[in-house]
C-alpha cells in the first residue's frame, strides 16, 4: 500500500495530481443525491455506457446503478499512478463507483480507448458472452484527439471560431484571485474544423452502434442517446458557431441517421442535450467559466447538478416519464438554464462583468471549488494535510 502526502500542483483549471479520497468523496455525493427506483430488487436493464468516468457520463453511470441496478460496462481511458504522480481523476472516480455499487450488480469497467476497434471487440465480447443484448448505449465521450481505427490518422480537435475571429471575456484567476480578461482566437482553417468534427462530432458514437447491430447485441426497444450542449448566444461564437458547434451538428446529423436504421430493430437514437455543469472539457473552453460563474450566481439552489440531469435522463429513458423532445428531436434537460428570464439575467451580468464588478456578479469562488472537486480537491470533510493511498487498482478486468 502506497502511502503519499500529495498536493494539486498545476497552473489555472489544470491539476497534476488527483487526490483519491476527495474523488471518492464526490463520488459518495453523486450517488446520494440520484434517487433509488421504485422497484430495484431484481436485475436491471443492461446498458453500455462509453465515457462513464467523468462529467456528465459519470452522472449517468452513478445513477443508472443507484436507480436501476443496471447491469453491462463502462469504458473510460484513465491513467494509473506514476512514479510522479498520482492516478487520474477518473480512475480513482471509477473505482469508488464500482465499490458502491457493489458486485451483484453485474457491472463492470473497462480502461481502454473508445475510439479503438480493439476497445470495441473487447467490450462487445463481454456483453455477448454476460448479458447477449444491450438495452442502452450512452455516449459521452470528451477527448483532445482520436485515431481513426480504419486509416490509423490522428485527428487533433481545436477550440476555435469559424469565419472570423473571436474576441471575449473569460475568467481568469491570479492565484486566488478572480479577473475579467479577454481572449481573440483566430478562426479555424477548414482541416482543422474537420478533425474537430472527426474528434468531437458523431463518427464513433456511429462506428459503436453498427458494431452493437452486426454483432446481434440490439434487444428490441434499444435505446441510444449521445450527451451534447448547446449554450449561450454569449458563448455561441466560440461553441455553437465554432469548431465544437460544427462536431455537435454532426452528431445530430448521426442521431437522425441512427434513428432511421435503428427503426426496423425497434431502436430509437437521440442526442441529450444537457444543461451548463463544470467538467474537465467545459473549463478548457473560452468565456464557459465566466458564463457558468454568471449563471450559478443568478440561479442559486435552482442550478441543476449533473446528478439531477442524470436522474431525469434515465427517467426519460426507462419509460418512467415522456421523452422532452424539441423540434429537433433532441431530448432537453435544460429548460433550467434557459428560461428567458434567466438567460436575461444572465446576459445582464455578462455585460457588466468586470474585474471590479465580478464579486457581486458572479460565484467564481463556487467555481473555483467545482473546478477543485474535479480532482478531489476543495471537498468538505477530506484531511489534505494526511497521507493517502495512492495505489488503487481498477476495479475490473473483463
Amino acid at each position: 500500500m502506497t502511502l503519499r502526502t500529495i498536493s494539486p500542483g498545476g497552473r489555472g483549471f489544470l491539476y497534476v495530481n488527483s487526490h483519491p479520497e476527495g474523488c471518492a468523496a464526490v463520488v459518495d455525493d453523486l450517488w446520494q443525491h440520484t434517487g433509488t427506483a421504485a422497484d430495484s430488487a431484481g436485475p436491471g436493464p443492461v446498458a453500455l455506457i462509453i465515457g462513464s468516468s467523468a462529467g456528465y457520463g459519470l452522472a449517468a453511470t452513478v445513477a443508472a446503478l443507484r436507480s436501476y441496478r443496471m447491469r453491462g460496462l463502462g469504458i473510460a481511458f484513465e491513467a494509473p499512478e506514476t512514479g510522479r504522480r498520482t492516478a487520474s481523476a477518473g480512475w480513482y472516480r471509477t473505482a469508488r463507483t464500482a465499490e458502491l455499487a457493489g458486485a451483484d450488480v453485474g457491472f463492470a469497467f473497462l480502461n481502454a480507448d473508445a475510439f479503438s476497434a480493439a476497445a470495441k471487440e473487447q467490450a462487445l465480447d463481454h456483453l455477448a458472452a454476460r448479458y447477449g443484448k444491450v438495452d442502452h448505449l450512452i455516449y459521452s465521450v470528451a477527448a483532445p484527439r482520436r485515431t481513426d481505427p480504419v486509416t490509423g490518422e490522428v485527428h487533433h480537435s481545436v477550440i476555435k471560431p469559424l469565419g472570423s475571429a473571436y474576441r471575449a471575456k473569460t475568467l481568469q484567476f491570479d492565484g486566488d484571485t478572480p479577473l475579467v480578461g479577454s481572449l481573440e482566437l483566430e478562426p479555424a482553417e477548414d482541416a482543422e474544423r474537420d478533425a474537430t468534427v472527426q474528434v468531437m462530432g458523431g463518427a464513433d458514437w456511429r462506428l459503436w452502434a453498427e458494431a452493437l447491430a452486426d454483432r446481434g447485441l440490439i434487444q428490441d426497444g434499444f435505446h441510444t442517446v449521445a450527451l451534447s450542449y448547446v449554450g449561450s448566444d454569449l458563448t455561441a461564437p466560440i461553441y455553437r458557431a465554432g469548431t465544437i458547434g460544427a462536431a455537435k451538428q454532426h452528431l445530430e446529423d448521426t442521431a437522425r441517421g441512427l434513428q432511421q436504421e435503428l427503426a426496423p430493430l425497434g431502436g430509437q437514437a437521440h442526442t441529450v442535450v444537457a444543461g451548463a455543469a463544470v467538467t474537465q472539457a467545459s473549463t478548457a473552453i473560452p468565456s464557459i467559466a465566466l458564463y457558468t460563474s454568471l449563471l450559478h450566481a443568478v440561479l442559486g439552489d435552482s442550478f441543476q447538478s449533473t446528478a439531477q440531469q442524470a436522474t431525469a435522463l434515465w427517467r426519460q429513458l426507462t419509460g418512467e416519464a415522456p421523452l422532452q423532445l424539441d423540434e429537433q428531436q433532441r431530448i432537453r434537460l435544460d429548460g433550467w438554464e434557459f428560461d428567458d428570464k434567466v438567460q436575461a439575467a444572465v446576459r445582464e451580468r455578462w455585460t457588466a462583468a468586470t474585474t471590479d464588478t465580478l464579486a457581486e456578479l458572479a460565484d467564481t469562488s463556487w467555481f473555483r471549488t467545482q473546478v477543485g472537486r474535479l480532482y478531489g480537491w476543495d471537498v468538505p470533510g477530506i484531511d489534505y494535510s494526511a497521507p493517502s493511498r495512492t495505489t488503487v487498482p481498477w476495479p475490473s478486468a473483463i
